[in-house]
């Protein structure tokens, strides 16, 4: 069995899911923030883990 599990981004500025992603169950514990880019802000912004 697969120790990820499948998690969505969400910008911290509009608030909008752009990715999904994997992260692991066992090693990450805290929520995961990542600058990516924001197609509806059109600017590289920080995007945080949604439930």
């Amino acid at each position: 069995m697969s120790q990820e599990r499948l998690i969505k981004l969400l910008c911290a500025l509009c608030k909008k899911i752009n990715y999904f992603t994997f992260k692991s169950k066992g090693n990450a514990k805290d929520k995961m923030e990542i600058a990516k880019f924001c197609r509806t802000c059109r600017k590289h912004t920080p995007h945080k883990e949604a439930k």
